[in-house]
């Protein structure tokens, strides 16, 4: 048995600190031991959580070229960029990449379009005729505003290019509506959140039939774990293994946290400003894993993988002080969910037989 070791840039977050604990948790179990360097500007309970698991926790900036040559100018055997986006992200990475068994580069489905040239950040959503491929077309290569609707995938598309031209052994997941404990945007606060509140309906656009899958960061986690022992150049979907609609998202949540919600299942008459979630979609958009599965990687179900970020949520909401709020509240991403002016109003309505 030898000891590897792997950097992980991001190391903190939500997909790195799921791919921290699976390299840890594969430690001593018949194959190599893992010494894990996670990368994160601060410190803070995942990280000591990470070291008291075993790992190392190491204080910079990922965008800092002298952070980056003292950690990997040593070499290693696995290297995960999860906060990477733009070209020079990628350009940052490049002159040590043959000095690393195997590089991961943590992307995204927002670079995929459609034959219209539409993504998942456009405000008219694509339409694909089936599950989405490695081999879909994406947007055009960008340098743009990387936070932009339209600048995001071109970027993210921009720093795959550079990677994977290199020539070394690189690795693109492309995820979709990761969730996980620590993520920085947790999408199931939208229904833990009414249960707390104690809300005993909920409203859902389309009867609740939309279809944006879903990716555990544990998932992203038992994947890279598989591709550090098979590098290559590739690119691989990562998801979970079916893709749920809203409504048994909201239903899975609620069973999970003992609550049971009177739904309220809208169709196209009913007010246009209330039932929308953050998986609302017009259209499917289903990430097709066969390829990454064909690598013996087996994805996890969202009813059980989703579980410890739900306690977590939980946790964390109560542990907020009087007065206080959760760490993400600040996100725009929440602005009006939370209204519950708005729903109470259209519920009535609806009573009515006005909506």
């Amino acid at each position: 048995m030898s000891t590897r070791r792997a950097v992980i840039l991001g190391g903190t977050g939500g997909i790195g600190s799921a791919v921290a604990r699976a390299l840890l948790d594969a430690s001593g179990r018949g194959g190599d031991d893992w010494q894990v360097d996670v990368v994160a500007r601060t410190g803070g309970p995942v990280a000591d959580a990470l070291a008291a698991a075993g790992a190392s926790f190491v204080p910079g900036d990922r965008r800092d070229r002298s952070v980056l040559r003292d950690l990997l100018r040593p070499g290693a055997d696995l290297l995960v960029d999860t906060v990477g986006v733009t070209r020079d992200d990628a350009l940052q990475l490049q002159p040590f990449l043959d000095d690393v068994g195997s590089t991961v580069f943590v992307s995204s489905k927002a670079v995929y379009a459609d034959e219209q040239g539409r993504h998942a950040n456009s405000l008219d959503k694509p339409v694909f005729g089936g599950a989405v491929t490695e081999l879909q077309p994406t947007v055009t290569a960008g340098d743009g505003d990387p936070t932009s609707r339209d600048g995001y995938g071109a970027a993210k598309v921009a720093a795959e290019q550079v990677l994977l031209d290199h020539g070394a052994p690189v690795t693109v997941l492309r995820p979709s509506k990761v969730y996980g404990v620590g993520i920085g945007r947790p999408r199931e606060w939208f229904v833990v959140r009414r249960v707390l509140d104690g809300r005993e309906r909920v409203l859902l656009a389309d009867h609740g039939r939309g279809v944006d899958h879903t990716t555990a960061a544990s998932g992203v986690g038992s994947l890279v774990r598989l591709v550090a022992d098979a590098p290559d150049r590739r690119i691989l979907n990562v998801a979970d293994a079916t893709a749920p609609t809203v409504l048994e998202i909201v239903r899975t949540i609620g069973a999970h946290l003992g609550h049971r919600f009177d739904e309220v299942l809208l169709d196209e008459d009913a007010p246009a400003f209330v039932g929308t979630t953050p998986w609302s979609t017009p259209s499917p958009f289903v990430l097709d894993t066969a390829a990454a599965r064909s690598l013996g990687w087996e994805p996890p179900a969202f009813a059980t993988a989703v579980v410890p970020e739900l306690d977590w949520l939980v946790e964390t909401a109560h542990a907020v002080p009087a007065g206080g709020d959760v760490p993400w509240a600040d996100d725009p991403f929440w602005d009006r969910m939370f209204d519950y002016g708005p729903e109470d109003a259209a519920l009535a309505l609806l009573s009515l037989g006005l909506g």
